[in-house]
């Protein structure tokens, strides 16, 4: 058998066709990186541009969905480890479809633009904001003791309601939101779906009880599930083996 190490195998920069990542990275407003092209700085460069333009929304600017399913992975495994608190907030536009059917999808695009600037102006450095969906967005709160979770929740749905947007037609229109949010289990690991859908139902709630509120699932009843509890003994079965 044949061991022998075959160091890799290095190419040409130059050989590489990068004309479209550019064009895209231009087309993008995304700035090229300085020094001499195809040279290592400005490929890698290149690299952390595309990487960058990957995780972002394209008509906000927020984080996308791959990037917050990713963020929401990582703050779980932080959590079990830590013990520390996380507050996962889930929030959409109220009455979107209308604003839609009356005004355009122009005019929609905006309201949508002025909703994630107002998240991205209210929630921390260390928060991760993201457009989950047409007129959904979520919120990754670490470190967020269940005192300061409705706190949070209310500057968000407040800033929101207090703007005057200004439509492509010079019309102003007033908007409100809808926020549901769950803490994440402490010292347990759970699942990215568990903790979504217990923010999503309170979500639902917000909306069944008037829409333009914020509902915050009791921190206390947020320990463990069923199904967290399931894990936590499957977990805890593999360390005893």
């Amino acid at each position: 058998m044949n061991n022998s190490f075959h160091p890799p195998q290095l190419i040409d920069a130059r050989a590489l066709r990068l004309d479209q990542a550019l064009q895209l990275l231009q087309q993008a407003g995304a700035l090229l990186p300085e020094g001499q092209p195809y040279g290592e700085d400005w490929l890698q460069g290149v690299i952390d541009a595309l990487c960058d333009l990957s995780s972002k929304d394209a008509l906000t600017g927020l984080v996308n969905r791959r990037s917050f399913e990713m963020a929401l992975a990582r703050e779980i495994d932080r959590v079990a480890r830590s013990g520390e608190p996380a507050l996962l907030l889930m929030l959409d536009i109220d009455h979107f479809k209308a604003v839609n059917d009356t005004h355009g999808h122009a005019a929609g695009d905006v309201v949508i633009q002025s909703v994630a600037k107002a998240i991205d102006q209210t929630v921390r450095p260390m928060d991760t904001a993201a457009r989950v969906g047409g007129e959904e967005f979520a919120i990754i709160l670490p470190n967020c003791p269940s005192s300061f979770g409705r706190t949070v929740a209310e500057r968000v749905r407040e800033r929101v309601e207090g703007m005057d947007i200004t439509l492509p037609s010079g019309q102003k229109l007033k908007i409100t939101i809808s926020l549901g949010g769950a803490f994440a289990p402490q010292w347990v690991r759970s699942s990215m779906l568990l903790w979504m859908e217990r923010a999503d139902r309170q979500l639902y709630r917000a909306k069944a009880e008037g829409r333009n509120r914020a509902c915050l699932e009791p921190h206390t009843d947020s320990q463990v599930s069923a199904e967290e509890k399931g894990m936590l003994f499957a977990v805890s079965q593999q360390d005893t083996e």
